[in-house]
């Protein structure tokens, strides 16, 4: 009598195990998401302006055009060398330059939310343009932000 009750037992256990289980993947349904399409980006290459130092520019201006420039140049600051071939124009602040205008698209955290943010090899720079020495096949960068 005793182990017919253990059968009987381990019978209801097993039953309530498997209809646990299959209230659980019942409840579990497979969700299909489908990706947003990635904005359409393009790339423009330019060489610009004279002089024997060189480094690269690039500009991503927020509305999926982004350009690319080999600068050369005899400045010593690569703000100096940007504004002498006309890629950048702002205002001087306390601050040093602060950068409205880049490749000719203008931005202005007052006014609309964004500025352009300077890149120095990738990472947030800590100096401002006008203040960063060209280091010879650096890479820097104006991002609107």
């Amino acid at each position: 009598m005793k182990n017919l009750f253990k059968k009987i037992a381990k019978n209801f256990l097993l039953m309530a195990l498997i209809t646990a289980m299959s209230f659980t993947l019942s409840a579990c349904k497979k969700v299909t998401v489908e990706e947003p399409e990635a904005p359409m980006v393009s790339y423009d290459y330019q060489e610009i302006g004279e002089g024997e130092k060189s480094f690269t520019f690039i500009v991503y201006d927020g509305n999926g055009n982004n350009t690319i420039f080999t600068v050369y140049t005899d400045e010593k600051t690569v703000g100096d060398a940007l504004m002498k071939v006309g890629l950048i124009s702002g205002e001087d602040s306390d601050y040093g330059l602060y950068v409205k205008t880049v490749n000719g698209v203008t931005l202005d955290f007052d006014t609309d939310g964004k500025y352009w943010a300077f890149y120095i090899n990738g990472e947030y720079a800590v100096s401002g343009v006008d203040t960063t020495e060209i280091t010879e096949g650096g890479l820097y960068e104006f991002r609107a932000e």
